[in-house]
C-alpha cells in the first residue's frame, strides 16, 4: 500500500528541518525609518553588503524599482522583504528623480527607530505616503544558503490567498503606521520582523520557488537529516561514517549523493558552515577567536584561522573589524548635506 504520508514528506521539507533552519537564519533588526513623505517623491536605497530590506506602505500607492530595474507596484497595506537588499529605490510614480535616504535629517523616534518627515506646506496631510522600512541582517548573513537561493524581490500580497492570517497582522502595521499611539515605533519593529520571517517561512513552505541543490537535499528526508545534525552541532568532529549513519547508507553512497545534490562535499559544507558562524559570533558578538575555534571543534588557533581565510577571504582578526555592525544608511546623518525639498 502507498504510504501518503511518505509521498508528501518527499516533496516538501520536513516540518521539524524546516524550524530548525529558520531559526538558524533569523532576521535581527538593526535599524527602522518610519517614512512620511508627500508626492511627489522618489526615494534611492543605497546597497549594504549581508542586509536585507524591508518595507511596509501604510499609506499608499508606491512604485518599488528592485534591483534589475524591475517595478513593482504596492499599494496601502502591502509589505515586500528584499531579502539581499541591493540597491532599488520607492517612487511615487515611475519616472520620478531619487533622492538618497541617506539625505534626509531622521529624528529618534525611539531605541532603533528613526522616522523621516518630508512634507508639503499644505496643513492637510491625509494624502501623504507612509512608509515603514526596516534594515536587517540574517543570522548567518548573505551566504546562507537558502538566502542565496530567495528572489531579489519577496511580496507579501502573493502569499495572501494561501496565508491569510497574516492579514490581521498587516492590518495592525496599517493602524500602527498611520496613528502616533504611545510605543508605535517599537510595535511597528517588532511587526516587521514578525513579517519579514513570515514571507520567508512561507516561500520554504511553498517549494522555495521550484529552487534544487540545497533545497533538494531538505526534500530528501535522509539528506535532510544529515543537514540538521550538521546545523544543530556543528562543532561536532563528524566523520563521514558517522554522517553516513544519519542518513542510513553506506559511506560512499552517502557522500556520493550528498555532492550530487548540495555540489559540495560533506567536509566542504561543514567547514563553511563553521567558518560563516564564526564570521557572526567574532564580527557581531565579540567573541574571542580563540573561543570560537574551541567551540567549532579547532584544537588550533593557526588551524582554524588557516580554514577561515580560505573561506571567508580574510583572517579573523579582519572580519572583527570589517563587519561590525553597520546602522541603516537613514541613521547615518551627513551634516554637510541639507535635507532636500520634496519637488
Amino acid at each position: 500500500m502507498l504510504d501518503r504520508n511518505a509521498e508528501n514528506s518527499s516533496l516538501h521539507p520536513n516540518p521539524d528541518l524546516v524550524s530548525d533552519l529558520l531559526m538558524g537564519m533569523r532576521l535581527y533588526g538593526m535599524e527602522y525609518n518610519r517614512t512620511q513623505i508627500s508626492p511627489p517623491f522618489g526615494l534611492r536605497f543605497p546597497t549594504i553588503e549581508g542586509r536585507a530590506q524591508f518595507h511596509f506602505v501604510g499609506r499608499g500607492p508606491v512604485f518599488l524599482r528592485g534591483p534589475g530595474d524591475a517595478l513593482h507596484a504596492l499599494d496601502t497595506g502591502d509589505a515586500v522583504l528584499l531579502p539581499r537588499g541591493g540597491e532599488h529605490s520607492l517612487l511615487s510614480n515611475a519616472e520620478m528623480k531619487c533622492h538618497c535616504i541617506t539625505q534626509f535629517q531622521p529624528k529618534t523616534l525611539c531605541r532603533n527607530v528613526n522616522e523621516i518627515v518630508a512634507c508639503s506646506n499644505e496643513k492637510d496631510h491625509t494624502s501623504d505616503t507612509l512608509i515603514f522600512s526596516g534594515c536587517m541582517e540574517f543570522d548567518l548573513g548573505s551566504m546562507h544558503p537558502l538566502v542565496a537561493l530567495m528572489p531579489d524581490v519577496m511580496l507579501v500580497n502573493t502569499l495572501l490567498k494561501r496565508y491569510p492570517e497574516i492579514l490581521p497582522i498587516l492590518d495592525a502595521m496599517e493602524r500602527e503606521a498611520k496613528e502616533d499611539r504611545a510605543g508605535f515605533a517599537g510595535i511597528l519593529a517588532r511587526l516587521a520582523d514578525v513579517v519579514s520571517a513570515f514571507i520567508v517561512r512561507a516561500w520554504v513552505e511553498c517549494g522555495c520557488g521550484g529552487s534544487s541543490g540545497w533545497v533538494a537535499a531538505l526534500r530528501d528526508p535522509r539528506l535532510g537529516r544529515v543537514i540538521a545534525a550538521l546545523h544543530r552541532d556543528p562543532g561536532r568532529n563528524w566523520t563521514v561514517a558517522e554522517l553516513a549513519g544519519q542518513m542510513g547508507s553506506s559511506r560512499s553512497v552517502f557522500a556520493d549523493r550528498f555532492q550530487a545534490v548540495t555540489g559540495m562535499t560533506p567536509v566542504r559544507y561543514l567547514t563553511e558552515l563553521r567558518m560563516r558562524l564564526a564570521a557572526q559570533w567574532i564580527s557581531r558578538e565579540g567573541m574571542a577567536i580563540e573561543t570560537a575555534a574551541q567551540r567549532l571543534g579547532y584544537g588550533s588557533q593557526a588551524a582554524f584561522s588557516r580554514a577561515f581565510k580560505r573561506v571567508i577571504g580574510k583572517p579573523p582578526g579582519a572580519v572583527r573589524t570589517l563587519t561590525s555592525p553597520r546602522p541603516h544608511p537613514a541613521a547615518t546623518v551627513h551634516e554637510a548635506a541639507p535635507a532636500p525639498q520634496t519637488p
